[in-house]
């Protein structure tokens, strides 16, 4: 756990975030009841920020303490410092659920279970890429195969998804693939 914290303390620190909340997040924000959410891997809080403008009380997850410091303090929103290795959601809490740019594979069922009824999932993150993608394919355990993350929430009604081929704000190409599902 040090190592990851210190790892990701240097990452924030090198390569800070936009304060922009992600654009699918702003774009299905109206499918969601306002209510609880939960932010995981939430960084220095850009859609944590967002989230709290609209009303959601936001639980706001990441193992940085250096990115957690520069979230905003507010009323509605508890910074939660833990390694999401090992950190558990808990079921039936959340209205909302946001991932952006992680993957924990292990945190999929809990996702899908921590989702109150009508709980909306928006869950973007990188594919695996080769070729002339400039960002290199090194731990696959945190890339998604095609099509994974439709199967990794099976069992929600689907809004939209799609996989694609962006320019990241580095420049860089990257895949993404994006989910946003509601639980029924």
């Amino acid at each position: 756990m040090i190592e990851d914290k210190i790892r990701w303390n240097e990452r924030h620190v090198s390569r800070p975030m936009s304060d922009d909340a992600n654009k699918t997040l702003v774009k299905y924000i109206e499918h969601a009841k306002v209510g609880q959410a939960l932010d995981i891997a939430c960084g220095t809080g850009r859609n944590t920020h967002f989230l709290c403008e609209k009303g959601f009380d936001v639980d706001a997850v990441d193992i940085s303490d250096y990115a957690l410091d520069k979230i905003k303090n507010h009323p509605h929103v508890s910074k939660i410092e833990a390694d999401l290795d090992t950190y558990n959601i808990t079921p039936n809490r959340y209205d909302l659920i946001v991932n952006i740019n992680f993957l924990n594979r292990r945190l999929a069922s809990q996702m899908k279970e921590a989702l109150k009824q009508d709980g909306l999932l928006v869950f973007e993150t990188f594919i695996v890429a080769h070729g002339e993608f400039q960002m290199p394919t090194t731990n696959l355990d945190y890339l998604l195969r095609k099509n994974e993350l439709l199967h990794l929430f099976i069992g929600l009604d689907v809004i939209y998804y799609e996989e694609k081929i962006e320019t990241n704000r580095l420049g860089e190409r990257v895949k993404l693939a994006t989910i946003v599902a509601k639980k029924s």
